[in-house]
């Protein structure tokens, strides 16, 4: 139940982003008259789940249907010889306008300037396969042998500019109206880091660096550190200096060069959290804690030879012997757990399941506090632009690591997104899990490959700044090439999937 709340909440989204991203293309194009053949959410090879169009002035809708043939027909030469490739095989044209006039009352191929609106059955992606350009619907050859003033090729430098950045810029304003609303519906909870009753609590590499438990972080030499969240440990890690108070006194503690987001995490462990004591709220019944006695009140200070005197320390030591035991060495599930039970120190042997859980609970009395900024509805517009901002910023700044060795094994596909959704329905999670991909998605169409619509731009430019225009046949290889290289890609990172999956 959980996977399947987890996936439809994944393809929602997504479905939800690929629309808007599209319409975004749909939308310059008709601005500027461009034809749009078919406006597609998902892939449809072969045939469409769902597909209308408007023919002869009335609405035409399909549904499970054979898709549309193409406007296409044989290529010949003065004599009426249908012409051949190489290979033997015929070549075809695109039908011109009165052709295609020609055809049949009600042939879905007539009418080309009313676009076909469809859905497929391959549930991830969707395409806009505008008239004239060279893309992943559609080669050189698809094209007529003399540009059209209504096709894309024949458009001014900058008005394909804006039909090609379209999709980019509508994901970017409905991350921000999604951000803005969220805001004005719930508010912005975070938590604030003078907030902690007991403090911080740092991994054993941030006490290497200086860091020590019960430290209040304050600011870096940059910025200030003001809330619990993932800008806080991007500042930690470009820093230079951090300061913490730490026994009513300011203590600054200088930051490696080579810490990083991806080596700040270390043994099952954050490398800051709140300081929460290993305090058991309750014990599951007919598991190991409650075999062997443990109650509720209890304070378990270590298991076997590891201190466990915080709840992340407890959790840490359970996954260290998780991942040593998939390592293959053999471990003892009877564990020597050690506790405290009114101030009185005692020892006890508990057997840990299959997964190393003994069956205890966290105490719902956390020693930190929750603190919400609630917006109007005209505040919550520049506060959801800010917050959608600092949210690409931090993208774009975590994109390096891409290209080191652990961020590549980090990379994860359909899989790794759909975990990060809630296992049960909780609209302000969704909401703000589309408007990040939808940034995500943004950011990753705009970097110069070809396949994506930076790879467009990219060769745009070149025209712009040379004066010469790409051809359309080199514009056909490149988008195979950044196809090829997309569907590597792809195929990594869904990989990166089954393998944390399995191993």
């Amino acid at each position: 139940m959980v996977a399947l709340i987890k996936t439809a909440q994944l393809i929602l989204s997504l479905s939800l982003l690929v629309v808007f991203h599209e319409f975004g293309h749909f939308l310059w194009s008709k601005f500027f008259k461009t034809r749009v053949d078919k406006f597609y959410m998902f892939f449809n090879p072969k045939f469409s789940l769902f597909r209308a169009k408007r023919v002869d002035g009335k609405l035409r809708v399909r549904f499970f249907a054979p898709n549309v043939e193409d406007p296409i027909v044989e290529l010949t030469d003065e004599a009426g010889n249908v012409r051949k490739d190489d290979k033997g095989n015929p070549l075809y044209r695109p039908m011109t306008d009165d052709e295609r006039a020609a055809l049949p009352k009600g042939d879905w191929r007539r009418d080309p300037d009313n676009t076909e609106f469809g859905i497929g059955w391959v549930p991830f992606g969707g395409y806009c396969r505008i008239t004239g350009m060279v893309d992943e619907t559609q080669s050189a050859s698809d094209m007529a042998s003399t540009p059209q003033p209504y096709e894309f090729r024949t458009k001014k430098p900058w008005q394909r500019l804006l039909i090609m950045t379209g999709g980019v810029i509508n994901n970017l304003i409905l991350a921000f109206f999604v951000y803005s609303m969220v805001l004005f519906t719930w508010g912005d909870e975070f938590r604030p880091l003078r907030g902690s009753r007991y403090g911080m609590e740092f991994n054993n590499y941030a006490q290497e660096i200086g860091f020590k438990d019960h430290d209040v972080l304050l600011r870096t030499d940059k910025t200030n550190l003001t809330r619990f969240d993932a800008d806080m440990l991007r500042a930690i890690a470009d820093a230079d200096e951090v300061t913490v108070l730490r026994d009513g006194q300011e203590v600054r503690i200088p930051i490696p060069a080579d810490l990083t987001l991806l080596n700040m995490n270390r043994d099952g462990m954050s490398f800051v959290s709140f300081y929460v004591p290993m305090l058991i709220d309750s014990v599951m019944p007919d598991m190991g804690a409650a075999r062997a006695g443990l109650r509720k009140g209890d304070r378990i200070v270590s298991v076997g030879d590891t201190q466990t005197d915080t709840w992340n320390r407890f959790v840490g030591a359970l996954q260290t012997l998780v991942q040593r035991e998939k390592d293959g060495e053999i471990i003892n599930h009877d564990l020597r757990v050690a506790y405290l039970r009114d101030g009185v120190l005692d020892t006890v042997v508990v057997s840990a399941n299959t997964s190393f859980q003994v069956g205890v609970i966290q105490s719902s009395e956390l020693p930190y506090e929750w603190q919400t900024d609630h917006y109007s509805f005209w505040a919550s517009i520049p506060a959801g632009i800010r917050y959608g901002w600092n949210t690409l910023r931090g993208y774009v700044s975590d994109f390096k690591y891409v290209f080191t060795r652990e961020g590549a094994k980090s990379l994860g596909g359909f899989g790794t997104i759909g975990s990060i959704f809630p296992a049960m329905w909780n609209w302000h999670a969704f909401w703000m899990m589309t408007a990040l991909l939808s940034i995500i998605l943004a950011f990753m169409n705009i970097i110069p490959i070809p396949g994506l619509d930076g790879g467009h731009v990219l060769f745009l430019l070149w025209e712009v700044v040379t004066g010469k225009k790409v051809s359309d046949k080199v514009l056909e290889k490149a988008e195979w090439v950044g196809f090829i290289l997309l569907m590597v890609l792809m195929v990594y990172a869904n990989a990166n999937d089954v393998v944390r999956f399995l191993f």
